[in-house]
């Protein structure tokens, strides 16, 4: 490719709108432009990014024995009506009507679509097991799109859909899948995490996501240092403390703490620990009759410890919890604390409550939480002498870094990620709920097993620039950069002994199957470098006058600092040596 011939329409400002770095150099870069709010138009240079990682998990999906397929964008409410998803789904789902009032939806994702495409092919155990897949647009209307192709609304995903007789087979099936996975993302050339994640209310460990590792990323990342185990935030589990709990050592004091309403505020005035206050969090679980009208509901106090935080996934697991769960109003909160919140605790209550413990506040001694009384906290509490041993303890908090890693091979680290890839097995949620069956050797229906793996192709390129860039750019891993390399002849349009040689040096590796542009424009040289710089194109090289004299070309890597001469005969060699896989 000549750059004369293509499209490159760099900007030397990002738009007021882009937050992150990935808007940011994609939109200066020229390879995304936006039509609408989380919409763009994928331009040239950034469609060359997304066919190549297209490319790569199409052959390591094929190489695994999965079947590309393509199902429609616009599918009809029947089958999604079937699962009952289109009640279910909020309005993250687009639904539309046609001209004749029938309903539809734009696919956000297509298990229902592949489902009944199964259930009309596979008859029989013998054709199992099967694997569809497609890299097709998706829709999400997501409330507040942002940050480019990281949160928007119209986005390319690979779905794949497995299909087997038995919990066995679907478990064979999902390793398959996330092996594929593991090598799919190690030939992108990114440093990313395979963390196990949370399988949700259809329950079961087989869940894994794949992070881009990124200081931006959205996503807690927690990992041992000295094993191989890792998991997101949510999965997380936090050990019980190991030591005992201590004796009471303190007397139960009501004490004054006029206008200090958080645990830090507190612990500040008293100067103690923030670790020896106990937080309440007040939530709510309704019973609903056949309208959808609240019936009852139940309120619940969870104490955690004043320096951690609740994770919201491990608490709708609770008994009790299971069918979904939401913070108190202050009318609950009064009628059983008969305080405001800020001040809440277990002691003195109006109404009784469900109390859960965290564990590690299931250990603790002469801990302060609230007195139930505006600009007053207790001193000195503890279980047993001044209130019941907790009926429910259980693990509710997000791990920190440096507690135990649950495997007992070290202590726990956190870092930042992109989910770009997620790995689940679904069981028979979809096949039962729209009878999809097979016959097995007796001849009796089943409902087949499913597992669902999904790739974000168009947030991937976002994620890999999130992790590498510098401040003039984007650094593109070599298999998936726009272009792998780029020759800048200094003067082409005035030296004909430059621009003989760049044709030579070009027409040489196009031959040997290299992903080259020559910059042909005629730019004068610092333009010239900061468009491939920005563009991050990770391999160049430059042509000049003064050079070819002393038989030189110089070549740099995008994170190289200089660059390095090189014999114009050695040239080709050099570069086979660089590009090398």
């Amino acid at each position: 490719m000549k750059a004369s011939q293509f499209l490159i329409s760099t900007l030397k400002e990002a738009p007021a709108d882009a937050e992150v770095v990935s808007h940011k150099l994609m939109t200066r870069a020229g390879m995304i432009k936006k039509l609408g709010a989380g919409i763009y138009n994928y331009m040239p240079m950034g469609l060359r990014v997304i066919r190549k990682v297209e490319a790569i998990v199409r052959e390591e999906m094929n190489r695994a024995g999965a079947i590309e397929m393509t199902m429609p964008v616009v599918q009809p409410a029947e089958l999604w009506q079937e699962t009952g998803r289109f009640d279910k789904m909020g309005p993250e789902l687009l639904r539309i009507k046609d001209r004749h009032g029938r309903d539809f939806v734009i696919q956000p994702t297509s298990e229902e679509v592949v489902t009944d495409v199964v259930r009309q092919e596979v008859r029989s155990y013998k054709q199992l097991p099967k694997n569809f897949y497609q890299i097709q647009t998706k829709f999400r209307d997501e409330r507040r799109p942002r940050f480019g192709l990281m949160r928007g609304r119209e986005f390319t995903m690979k779905d794949a859909y497995s299909f087997d007789r038995d919990v066995v087979s679907a478990k064979a099936s999902y390793q398959v899948m996330a092996g594929a996975y593991r090598k799919i993302f190690d030939r992108f050339g990114l440093t990313y995490r395979a963390v196990a994640a949370d399988s949700g209310a259809i329950g079961g460990d087989l869940s894994e996501e794949f992070q881009v590792i990124a200081a931006t990323g959205e996503d807690a990342i927690v990992y041992c240092p000295s094993s191989s185990y890792a998991a997101n935030i949510e999965k997380a589990e936090a050990l019980a403390p190991s030591q005992p709990r201590g004796a009471a050592a303190q007397a139960l004091t009501k004490t004054p703490t006029p206008g200090k309403s958080t645990c830090e505020d507190v612990a500040a005035l008293l100067n103690v620990p923030l670790s020896t206050t106990v937080k309440s969090l007040v939530l709510a679980t309704d019973t609903l009759n056949e309208q959808g009208e609240i019936v009852k509901s139940q309120v619940w106090l969870l104490l955690l410890r004043g320096d951690h935080d609740m994770n919201e996934v491990k608490v709708g697991k609770l008994p009790g919890m299971e069918g979904g769960f939401r913070f108190a109003t202050l009318s609950e909160i009064e009628d059983h604390f008969g305080c405001k919140p800020g001040y809440l605790g277990p002691l003195n209550l109006k109404q009784p409550v469900h109390l859960v413990a965290d564990r590690d506040v299931a250990v603790m001694a002469d801990w302060i939480c609230g007195a139930n009384e505006e600009d007053c906290h207790i001193t000195g509490v503890n279980w047993g002498r001044d209130l019941p041993e907790p009926a429910l303890v259980a693990d509710i908090r997000n791990v920190v870094a440096g507690d135990k890693s649950p495997d007992g091979q070290g202590e726990l680290a956190i870092e930042r990620g992109i989910e770009v890839g997620h790995v689940f097995y679904l069981g028979t949620k979809y096949s039962k709920t729209m009878n999809a069956t097979f016959l097995d050797e007796n001849g009796k229906p089943q409902f087949l097993e499913m597992g669902c793996y999904g790739i974000g192709i168009t947030r991937l390129p976002a994620a890999a620039i999130e992790q590498n860039h510098d401040e003039r750019g984007i650094i593109w891993p070599d298999a998936i950069a726009p272009f792998t390399l780029v020759i800048c002849p200094i003067g082409m349009d005035r030296s004909e002994a430059v621009k003989l040689e760049a044709e030579r040096i070009y027409a040489a590796l196009l031959v040997d199957g290299v992903d080259v542009i020559l910059d042909d424009r005629g730019e004068r040289p610092g333009a010239m470098f900061a468009d491939w710089e920005l563009i991050g194109v990770p391999h160049r090289i430059t042509i000049g006058d003064k050079g070819l004299k002393d038989g030189l070309v110089e070549y740099q890597h995008r994170r190289d600092a200089e660059s390095s001469k090189v014999a114009v005969a050695d040239i080709l060699g050099h570069l086979k040596a660089r590009l090398a896989p």
